[in-house]
């Protein structure tokens, strides 16, 4: 097999594996995980997961850090896109009490995000994903 063939059967190999990783989570894992957040809003997952409802209907269950009157997520994907700029308004479904509020993804302040990155997922690798913050309404 030549090298050409290799790298092009590596690159299809990769493609078919991220395009199923992402039918899994899409349509069984945040599925299963949204029902559990909104039978069980006092269970363990619900201290550290929430239910973000996007501009455009879509509901995904994020990890989450709540402080005062804001609410930070990390985005490992790349549904962080319509929350660029000036961001846009959302739902949160945090513990069973739904909130609203303004979010935006902070991309211009890397020691802002480091520091709530701390927090947020003290496990994680730094400069992994995309910080949201959010800005809940009165």
């Amino acid at each position: 097999m030549t090298a050409v063939r290799i790298a092009i059967f590596a690159l299809v190999a990769v493609g078919v594996l991220l395009l199923g990783v992402r039918i899994y989570y899409e349509y069984v894992a945040n599925p299963r995980v949204s029902r559990e957040l909104l039978e069980e809003p006092d269970g363990e997952r619900a201290k550290r997961v929430m239910l973000l409802t996007l501009p455009d209907g879509r509901r995904l269950p994020v990890n989450y850090l709540r402080k005062g009157g804001m609410v930070y997520a990390a985005a490992d994907g790349r549904w962080w896109k319509p929350l660029a700029g000036d961001g846009a308004d959302v739902t949160v479904l945090v513990r069973g009490e739904t909130l609203s509020g303004r979010a935006r993804a902070v991309r211009d302040d890397p020691d802002y995000t480091t520091r709530i990155f701390r927090e947020l997922r003290p496990d994680a690798i730094e400069g992994f994903g995309t910080l949201v913050e959010i800005r809940l309404s009165e």
